[in-house]
């Protein structure tokens, strides 16, 4: 039986849609079987909750009176710098930026208690963030300064736009040194002390949809409490990565460029966040549903953590020195059941990311289809490598000096 989400929608409209959340539906198929599943079951929804550098929100303050052209010029909110190529009053805030005056890590390791991220956090959560400005002046813009306050609501435009979220599999991240590092994916203790991971695993969008069958350009998701949209395949995207025999990929592979409006979002699920060593960005979360269309694409959905494995890395050498070098791989299940085993010796792991919260987020969201106040969009255009077997051009990492 195949279902088209134009099918699915109209079961929605009805109040009739059947929806499980990408954890339920695993227990779900076993049940029933494959067949009867696909036959029954309309959506099932993903959800991941994690730190995603590569966010950041685009504003249209709107102009004053004289104009002002903050292109050019200096611009910061709440202290922390934001970009102003753009326009007279359009700009944009990256989620790593920091205060001109934060130490970053002269004092080692840095604590980046507030940036890029935390603004964004504020300003969702609708509180005023002190705008202050300078410009070089022209005939049709003749202000130089201006000092003021701004929120969310009386902005023209206030715009989610993360250009790398929703990684597909990441490194789980190790240190063989016999010193303690500081990286983005935590503090790491020598000598193989832990070993830190950041991935939803089985609930995880990306690992529910591998080739990207259902999740293109203009998919509408979950985004920081809001509604969003899928606008391009994320920077680094990659599937062009080996995978296992369920067509799970092994290493980072896709990623997604999404977008969304502020106004509708939540500092529930967008939450400015300090990493000690390394410096500010943001905690996101995004949910995203998974059309049953057929038993192919159900057959995706359920995926487990024991299904899923991820390279483990080492961050004090590998890593920085931009070696291949791999440590093994180890599967979601056995990272998420306490420990690990490398090079004979059992390590402790932790998650960078929450599952609990992912999971909620694929609840809020499974509740929104059921109530009617969600529905499903067809992609316009697949993301590349999106059939199985298509391979696309690999990603080219090499020293800068070559």
């Amino acid at each position: 039986m195949v279902k088209t989400i134009e099918e699915i929608n109209e079961k929605i409209k009805a109040g009739k849609a059947v929806v499980f959340n990408a954890e339920e539906i695993i227990e779900f198929a076993r049940e029933k079987g494959v067949k009867k599943t696909a036959e029954q079951v309309d959506v099932v929804t993903t959800g991941t909750f994690g730190i995603m550098c590569s966010s950041g929100a685009y504003f249209n303050v709107g102009h004053t009176k004289p104009r002002i052209k903050l292109g050019g010029g200096r611009t910061y909110m709440n202290d922390v710098p934001a970009y102003t190529g753009l326009a007279a009053v359009d700009l944009f805030l990256g989620a790593n930026a920091l205060p001109d005056d934060d130490p970053r890590n002269r004092i080692h390791p840095g604590e980046f208690n507030y940036g890029g991220g935390h603004v964004i956090e504020e300003l969702v959560a609708g509180k005023d963030i002190r705008l202050e400005a300078t410009a070089f002046g022209t005939d049709c813009y003749p202000r130089r300064k201006l000092e003021t306050w701004i929120n969310i609501k009386d902005l023209n435009e206030a715009v989610l736009f993360n250009i790398r979220n929703a990684y597909q599999n990441y490194n789980v991240a190790v240190n063989t040194s016999d010193k303690t590092i500081y990286t983005y994916m935590g503090v790491l203790k020598p000598n193989l002390g832990n070993a830190n991971y950041s991935s939803a695993g089985q609930l995880s969008p990306l690992f529910n949809d591998p080739f990207y069958k259902t999740i293109g350009i203009g998919t509408r998701i979950f985004l920081g409490g809001g509604t969003g949209f899928v606008a391009w395949q994320g920077t680094q995207y990659n599937p062009s990565v080996p995978r296992t025999e369920k067509g799970i990929p092994k290493e980072g592979a896709g990623t997604l460029a999404v977008i969304g409006d502020m106004k509708q979002m939540s500092p529930r699920w967008l939450v400015g966040a300090s990493v000690q060593g390394y410096g500010c960005s943001l905690t996101v979360g995004i949910g995203v549903p998974i059309p049953i269309l057929d038993e192919e694409v159900l057959r995706y959905t359920l995926v487990t953590d024991a299904d899923i494995v991820a390279p483990v890395i080492d961050y004090s050498d590998a890593f920085p020195q931009l070696k291949p070098d791999k440590l093994g791989e180890v599967s979601y299940a056995e990272l998420k059941s306490g420990k690990i085993k490398i090079k004979g010796k059992d390590v402790p792991t932790a998650s960078r990311s929450s599952y609990p919260k992912a999971l909620e987020i694929a609840d809020i969201l499974k509740d929104w289809i059921k109530q009617g106040k969600f529905f499903l969009t067809s992609p316009v255009e697949k993301l590349p490598g999106a059939e199985s077997g298509v391979r696309v051009r690999p990603l080219k990492e090499r020293p800068i000096e070559e």
